[in-house]
């Protein structure tokens, strides 16, 4: 795992976004085409705006997943990914080669199995990820599913902490209004992608940070388990490395064990 520290959450965006975009870029050249993979939340703000204003990618050649949705919501309340991810990437890159979203509103294992079946014929090439304040990957809570083999996943019981994360970030005004349920991304998937680019701003995100670099690799900690990909580059602020007992220098990739 490769970690930059940029000074704030625009910085480390803008970092982020640029380093997306390379590397979609170079599977483009590589292969002909890029799949990637979009996290929704306050986290990609910054990133994804940054990816959006590169003009030099091809963006006809690009298809995109996103990693979870919840069970229910219409597409048109202001906590849906399909709207988050409509009004912060799809309206401002109109010519993609594809765009595959979770349908919430459908039957849920006839949807999962339908976006499962789509991915499995499309590789990630770079998956763009958050992490919770639980340290969950998507809507994998802990304890994750580490060796669930599905790409997509009905996860049937969101944990508490990670409801009120969503009633923090404006996105539901209680944690009763939060649904239960949702459809999300396996973590197995995850692990499968070329790249991963973890943007992690915040200092709400400081504790699920340093747990999931400095405590064991764990399905209670499930960021824990991108310290076992390949490439994997984590973009931190100061305030979400503040608790790190080891703090790598600001604006440095720096190789974590």
């Amino acid at each position: 795992m490769k970690i930059f520290i940029g000074n704030d959450a625009k910085e480390t965006g803008i970092a982020a976004g640029n380093a997306a975009a390379d590397m979609i870029k170079d599977a483009i050249k590589k292969d002909g085409s890029a799949n990637i993979l979009l996290a929704t939340g306050a986290s990609q703000f910054e990133m994804l705006q940054q990816l959006v204003s590169r003009t030099d990618i091809e963006w006809n050649k690009v298809s995109v997943f996103h990693l979870d949705e919840y069970i229910g919501l219409p597409a048109w309340h202001k906590a849906s990914f399909r709207k988050y991810l409509k009004e912060r990437f799809l309206d401002h890159v109109p010519h993609l080669k594809a765009a595959y979203l979770i349908n919430g509103e459908e039957d849920p294992e006839t949807e999962r199995r339908r976006i499962s079946d789509i991915i499995s014929k499309h590789p990630i090439s770079v998956a763009m990820i958050g992490i919770g304040e639980n340290a969950h990957l998507a809507f994998n809570d802990p304890p994750a599913q580490f060796e669930a083999n599905e790409p997509y996943i009905i996860i049937d019981s969101l944990d508490e902490e990670c409801r009120q994360q969503q009633v923090n970030e404006g996105w539901f005004n209680s944690v009763a209004e939060v649904p239960a349920t949702a459809i999300s991304i396996s973590i197995q998937q995850i692990m499968h992608s070329r790249h991963i680019i973890c943007t992690v701003p915040d200092k709400r995100k400081a504790l699920a940070v340093k747990n999931s670099l400095e405590k064991p690799i764990s399905n209670m900690y499930p960021a824990s388990i991108l310290r076992n990909h390949p490439d994997c580059h984590l973009f931190l602020d100061h305030l979400s490395a503040s608790l790190l007992s080891q703090s790598p220098n600001s604006n440095q990739n720096t190789p974590v064990s």
